[in-house]
């Protein structure tokens, strides 16, 4: 059998390049079919978008495991004594970790939930003022079972992607510089120890106001009894005179 060769074709241009950026007008008659085979498309409604929208609210469908993250947020706001907001800047995964840990050894606990649930665990309740802050999805949250102001900003201050924005504390949102002067308070057994001691000296103080005239009649009429037992000592002992 005769083998067959086939022939090798290399095609190449006559002239030079192409011009990409300002190509050539085409010509007369080529010009006027491509005008007439360009497609003409029908132009939108002018209510469109506002139609797709409420399609899509209606499509939505909320999804039940939302729901059970809420009710666990709203559980964790409800039993912490306290619970602080951070704006977390750009962070390498290693030192987001470090800051968990170092919030955990403190029994602390480190979250972040999107806005959609903290909506639907503060909808309703008393700390629904927190939803400015997740306005954007860089806002963390610190849940804490005791308060311990001190430990936050120490653990933030080796972490200086953590940015502290505000906290809960007995139910009440403070702001930063709020939370920083509440740090700088005395202990609270100590300052009641200390009320304590006042009420008592000043009720002391009242008592012995009261009692001042009865001891000072008292001491009186103990001395005017000594002397008298002095004169009729003294008297007695006197030999009698013939």
């Amino acid at each position: 059998l005769l083998q067959i060769r086939t022939p090798v074709i290399q095609c190449k241009r006559f002239r030079g390049k192409i011009n990409i950026q300002r190509p050539r007008a085409p010509h007369y008659d080529r010009a006027r079919v491509i005008e007439v085979t360009k497609p003409i498309y029908k132009e939108k409604p002018f209510n469109e978008p506002c139609l797709i929208q409420q399609q899509s609210k209606k499509a939505k469908i909320d999804n039940p495991y939302n729901d059970i993250i809420a009710r666990e947020v709203r559980n964790w706001i409800q039993h912490s004594k306290m619970v602080t907001f951070f704006h977390v800047n750009s962070i390498k995964a290693e030192d987001y970790f470090n800051a968990r840990v170092a919030f955990h050894k403190q029994n602390m606990h480190l979250k972040f939930y999107g806005r959609k649930i903290i909506e639907k665990a503060v909808a309703d309740s008393i700390f629904d003022t927190i939803l400015p802050l997740f306005q954007t999805s860089h806002t963390h949250i610190v849940f804490s079972q005791d308060v311990k102001i001190n430990q936050v900003l120490k653990i933030i201050k080796k972490i200086p992607q953590m940015n502290l924005i505000a906290g809960i504390i007995e139910n009440r949102l403070l702001s930063r510089n709020e939370l920083i002067k509440y740090s700088q308070l005395p202990d609270l057994t100590m300052v009641r120890a200390q009320f304590a001691a006042v009420l008592e000296s000043a009720g002391g103080k009242i008592v012995s106001d009261l009692q001042a005239h009865q001891q000072n009649l008292t001491n009186i009429l103990d001395a005017y009894c000594r002397e008298n037992e002095k004169v009729d000592g003294g008297n007695e002992s006197e030999p009698p005179q013939k």
